[in-house]
């Protein structure tokens, strides 16, 4: 599991998979020959939210559509970013995480979170007054899992004895953590542990700040026992941007303006229903244009907002959102060859090495290897 990026700037796609008014297995097949091109072109990792109820996500079970994406590639990585714990019975969870991790030769990314719409937990039970606390015992549970081979486990939520676990991951002693959150409160854990992260929907400046405190702390812990993801020596810290390139800038913002309004339709649908404006803050296409938060335009017009976005936040890993709202599978694989060709050949990694790391540090973490 192991993992040192070395101040590399990786690229890598976020997805939600929304409905377009295409039956789904149209959405599935164009989606997986999608994943074929980014698996033959360079993309470190591909990764899928979890969505219920929502017009937003066709994959409310983003292990399944996973399954079959790593069927149809060989080296890109994949994960849910992010499977919701509370929502799940963990010891089902820890099953089909180590299935996945075999059945793509460990190329799992196993991101973990525990949901924020209430509109998506009441239905399945979940009480989200609990779901720290129910989180944190799932993710108990699966480290157990991960790590031992007969399970017990005792807890206020759940509770385990004497069971062998027969199936393992594919990766040791487990494949790599995500936390996805822009709560800057979460960066103290996430930080402390060494998880990998993404920031999404907020300017850079919002995402620098985030990320100074995270190396801050991370350096402070980086030679602790016990890090969730001690296996992994530098982690990666993402920026998640929806990303449309097409031959001018005119093109470009108008197609994606046409998207953006389908997109926001689909991720306000529940907030919307419920009668709440909790989503107003991404609602003005034009402001998120301006802050960078939609990346829009040129070839060369995408390109240097990418390469100012990595300069200004720090990052070392830039995720793009390619396809949204009603984009065409045509419009979305001209979008993506625009970008390999034309921006990730030619975005430096800037500032995006910001850990501090020195040789005796370094060798201290090289013994702890997972």
């Amino acid at each position: 599991m192991n993992e040192n990026t070395g101040g590399k700037l990786r690229f890598g796609i976020f997805d939600w998979i929304e409905l377009d008014g295409s039956p789904a297995s149209d959405i599935y097949g164009e989606r997986l020959r999608m994943l074929e091109y980014a698996d033959q072109h360079g993309f470190y990792s591909y990764q899928l939210a979890e969505h219920h109820l929502t017009p937003l996500s066709l994959a409310p079970s983003p292990g399944i559509f996973l399954s079959a994406a790593c069927q149809r590639t060989k080296t890109i990585r994949l994960g849910p970013l992010v499977y919701l714990l509370p929502f799940y019975n963990p010891l089902r969870l820890l099953h089909e995480i180590c299935m996945l991790d075999q059945l793509s030769h460990g190329r799992l990314d196993l991101g973990l979170g525990r949901g924020i719409v209430p509109m998506e937990a009441e239905p399945f039970g979940v009480d989200l007054d609990k779901s720290w606390e129910t989180f944190h015992e799932s993710l108990a549970v699966l480290m157990a899992g991960f790590t031992q081979e007969v399970l017990n486990y005792e807890g206020e939520y759940y509770s385990y004895k004497d069971l062998k676990i027969w199936i393992r991951p594919y990766q040791q002693p487990h494949p790599p953590i995500w936390y996805a959150s822009n709560n800057i409160e979460t960066v103290p854990w996430i930080a402390q542990h060494g998880i990998n992260t993404s920031h999404v929907f907020a300017p850079s400046s919002a995402a620098k700040a985030h990320y100074d405190l995270y190396k801050q702390i991370w350096e402070e812990h980086r030679g602790d026992d016990n890090r969730l993801n001690s296996g992994v020596n530098e982690p990666l810290l993402g920026l998640t941007r929806h990303v449309y390139i097409a031959a001018t800038n005119q093109q470009a913002i108008a197609e994606s303006r046409e998207a953006f309004n389908v997109w926001f339709y689909n991720i306000n649908y529940l907030w919307d229903q419920a009668g709440s404006d909790a989503l107003s803050f991404v609602r003005d296409f034009d402001a998120l244009l301006d802050q960078g938060v939609i990346i829009a335009g040129s070839p060369e017009s995408v390109r240097e907002q990418v390469q100012r976005a990595v300069d200004e936040t720090g990052i070392n890993y830039f995720s793009s959102i390619f396809a949204w709202g009603n984009l065409t599978h045509q419009q979305v694989m001209r979008s993506m060859d625009f970008f390999v060709k034309d921006v990730m050949s030619r975005v430096s990694s800037g500032n995006s090495d910001g850990f501090n790391r020195n040789k005796e540090s370094e060798q201290r973490i090289g013994t702890k290897k997972g």
